[in-house]
């Protein structure tokens, strides 16, 4: 089993295209998509969620009003100018956004007048989908600690493919090189870097080929729209060659990928096109690359 990771620098390049298309060529997969904070992976492939489950990611302060004796520790200590009172006559109050889940105040209430629970930090799903099983999440509005429930769905994935004999994980990662990046990337068996011959996309596709040379990560490049730039198209050849990673293909610009995300296809999924000719290429291609390793 292969956990296959796909992940970008930067958010529009293309990166859940290329995750839906793979998942519709590939055979006995389970899918994951660990953008937590904006997934869009169920846009194309339409998921019917079969289990709900709550994510606590960290704990949050309360008053408990009853207890609470208007000494004001709790504000004096509050570094994150959570805990405030509309007049002097008025009990405190902590903002649940504001509060970092610390428990300093908790800890030093001479009162014990502050709860300090688990709080609900966003959900996460198991679902069915058209070409497999897929666990996604979303996290709520404001909450932090996104790597930590990628790494929960990642795990959750992992047990349904070991479960299934499934042949392999498709990871749909985040953008960008931040926690849930991290979380998405390490300990996977092979990262597929998406990028454009934009400025700024050959930019952050440095960054990200940092960010797997770190973690010891097998990766390759994909390059989307490849003709809109073809100098710039070289220049990302050239720079993955000369670290060491290899370029799985070039995806030509296809409008023909608007309508299949319009209809909840990916583009294999919409007949005969140049997109969807290149990216079964690819995916043969990758097949060949992480059956050696």
């Amino acid at each position: 089993m292969k956990e296959i990771v796909i992940i970008s620098g930067k958010g529009g390049t293309g990166k859940t295209s290329v995750t839906a298309a793979f998942a519709s060529l590939a055979q006995r997969l389970v899918l994951v998509d660990c953008d937590v904070d904006a997934a869009d992976l169920q846009l194309v492939l339409t998921p019917t969620v079969r289990e709900t489950h709550e994510f606590h990611g960290g704990k949050t302060a309360s008053i408990v009003q009853d207890a609470c004796r208007r000494c004001g520790m709790c504000f004096e200590v509050c570094r994150f100018g959570a805990v405030s009172r509309a007049d002097p006559s008025s009990s405190y109050e902590i903002d649940p956004v504001a509060c970092e889940g610390c428990g300093v105040c908790a800890h030093l209430c001479p009162h014990q007048a502050i709860a300090f629970e688990e709080a609900i930090n966003g959900h996460w799903f198991r679902s069915d989908t058209r070409v497999g099983p897929m666990v996604h999440a979303r996290l709520g509005v404001a909450e932090e600690n996104s790597g930590k429930l990628v790494t929960l769905i990642r795990r959750a994935a992992r047990a349904i493919a070991e479960a299934r004999c499934a042949e392999v994980i498709l990871v749909d990662g985040p953008p960008g090189i931040g926690c849930p990046v991290i979380a998405s990337l390490s300990g996977g068996d092979h990262v597929v870097i998406v990028t454009e011959p934009t400025v700024s996309g050959i930019h952050d596709m440095e960054r990200v080929i940092t960010l797997a040379n770190h973690f010891h990560v097998p990766a390759s490049v994909i390059v989307n729209k490849a003709d809109i730039n073809l100098t710039n198209s070289a220049d990302i050849a050239r720079y993955a060659r000369l670290h060491g990673f290899s370029i799985l293909g070039e995806i030509p610009y296809d409008p023909v990928i608007t309508r299949a995300q319009l209809a909840c296809r990916s583009v294999v999924e919409f007949g005969d096109n140049p997109a969807g000719d290149a990216l079964r290429v690819i995916w043969n291609r990758l097949m060949q690359i992480t059956k050696r390793s």
